[in-house]
């Protein structure tokens, strides 16, 4: 699969916290560590298990940096 997203980050599920409706999935990358928040049933068609490899996909039209 092709997609327009440049920033692809891969990297190791380190934790998953299900609720109700929405999943966290905190992955370890190179540069340290995301969380992305998706809905339970995406996490469960993906198979998404702790120490899987995934690819983290960002796609924003916004990116903010504080000091």
């Amino acid at each position: 699969m092709e997609i327009s997203a440049r920033n692809q980050l891969s990297g190791t599920v380190q934790a998953i916290k299900t609720g109700a409706v929405m999943a966290e999935i905190i992955v370890n990358v190179d540069a340290g560590t995301v969380a992305a928040v998706i809905t339970d049933s995406s996490r469960e068609q993906l198979s998404l298990n702790e120490g899987d490899q995934v690819t983290v996909i960002i796609k924003a039209t916004e990116v903010m940096i504080g000091k």
